[in-house]
């Protein structure tokens, strides 16, 4: 995949613009995106597809700014969705609701109606419950809703439990063993149209392997109800192609499609993906700036005035995120950082035990910031969230203005005494 950074006569850069000029420009911290490397991840997809029929559904939920969406929606992308939040994103965004997949295991009738109004590709429905709340959903508005039914395949993905999807213990998707009588059920509903199948077996996989067993399993059951007269048009794998963080070998896109392809020769239903993080991820940053360095015993750290209400993964997930000075400087003196933030939790940090070399006042990016970096953002305590900058080759562009203290407020009200 396509990252966002490189050096040009001691500068870090994006596209063409100094890492510095952008922090300097817009204030630290702020999210920095290349307009050119999320084009081209997603083109990338488009090619490894050559000319099967397929739908590229890109993850809202992985990147939502409505600047982004729009970036894909003129690429030709479609839109996986979790809310009706994000189908309003990818509406206001340009994007065509005939390439809307809506995920999510508690959609609300309400959300059901509002999809249904503008027209989606198809709902991935996600228990026996919500088909006949969608079935009723649609009956009361005297529509048909276009229905994929997404199974749980019990495959191990081999990824971190937080994001791991695809087994019987966790919460997503209808167990593939019962998945040929749910089936029938929603053939039989008046105002459902069963229109293809669904699994998503988890997020950053770095082997291919977990995806080929999931389609064996996908390819049993279409054809199994072929044989009974359900003839799907779709087949949905999902997404959760990984991206390389520190050292992770991640297969290519021409080679996953080529282990599919003695799949999927000959036979005639579109192939829909559901890619987002390997999208948006490296194509971001987060720009930051060292306030404080301080040493407690032999520990050393460098508190950056970013922190975990701005980039929750390294806290949530332990995830390991590249971290280095926007100045290329090679003759200054090296130490071992705890990258930690101004929050006041003991969870609050970047990165751990990072050489650096760094004085008060410098400015670091985090790479790989792209995804589930903003849109996992809060404003825990009452820290207002940062700004969003896109870069398209020497032009800046602000997608997000910085969060006011208005802002942080707006809603809410003092008790009048009485």
């Amino acid at each position: 995949m396509h990252s966002s950074v490189s050096i040009n006569d001691n500068q870090r850069i994006m596209e063409n613009v100094p890492l510095r000029a952008i922090v300097q420009q817009y204030g630290s911290p702020c999210y920095a995106y290349s307009k050119k490397a999320i084009s081209e991840n997603f083109l990338d997809y488009q090619q490894a597809m050559g000319s099967r029929d397929h739908l590229i559904c890109y993850a809202v939920k992985s990147n939502s700014n409505i600047a982004v969406l729009q970036t894909l929606a003129k690429l030709g992308a479609g839109f996986d969705i979790v809310s009706v939040g994000e189908l309003e994103r990818v509406l206001m965004a340009g994007g065509d609701p005939a390439k809307v997949v809506y995920s999510g295991v508690a959609k609300t009738a309400e959300e059901m109606r509002r999809a249904l109004e503008v027209g989606i590709h198809c709902f991935n429905v996600e228990s026996e419950s919500e088909l006949r709340l969608l079935n009723q959903t649609a009956a009361e508005t005297n529509q048909l809703a276009p229905v994929s039914l997404r199974v749980n395949p019990d495959v191990d993905a081999k990824t971190h439990p937080y994001i791991s999807t695809g087994l019987k213990e966790n919460k997503f998707g209808i167990d593939i063993s019962r998945a040929q009588e749910v089936y029938q059920q929603a053939a039989q509903m008046e105002n459902i149209s069963v229109v293809g199948v669904d699994c998503h077996i988890g997020s950053q996989l770095t082997d291919i392997t977990p995806f080929i067993e999931a389609m064996q399993h996908l390819l049993v059951l279409v054809d199994r109800l072929a044989e009974l007269g359900i003839k799907l048009k779709h087949i949905d794998i999902g997404g959760g192609l990984g991206v390389r963080y520190q050292n992770e070998v991640v297969p290519s896109l021409a080679s996953y499609m080529q282990a599919l392809e003695p799949l999927l020769k000959d036979r005639s239903e579109t192939l829909v993906m559901e890619p987002g993080r390997s999208i948006t991820a490296n194509a971001g940053i987060l720009l930051t700036q060292v306030q404080v360095i301080k040493k407690n015993g032999d520990k050393n750290f460098a508190i950056v005035d970013a922190a975990m209400n701005d980039m929750l993964r390294p806290a949530l997930y332990d995830a390991w995120m590249d971290i280095n000075a926007v100045e290329v400087i090679t003759d200054s003196e090296e130490a071992d950082y705890d990258v930690v933030g101004p929050v006041c939790e003991t969870g609050d940090f970047l990165a751990k035990d990072r050489t650096l070399s760094i004085t008060e006042g410098d400015y670091l990016y985090l790479s790989s910031a792209g995804a589930y970096g903003f849109t996992m953002s809060s404003n825990y305590n009452s820290r207002p969230r940062v700004a969003e900058v896109m870069i398209d080759g020497n032009q800046t562009h602000l997608i997000r203005a910085r969060e006011s203290i208005e802002d942080l407020i707006r809603g809410e009200q003092l008790i009048k005494e009485q």
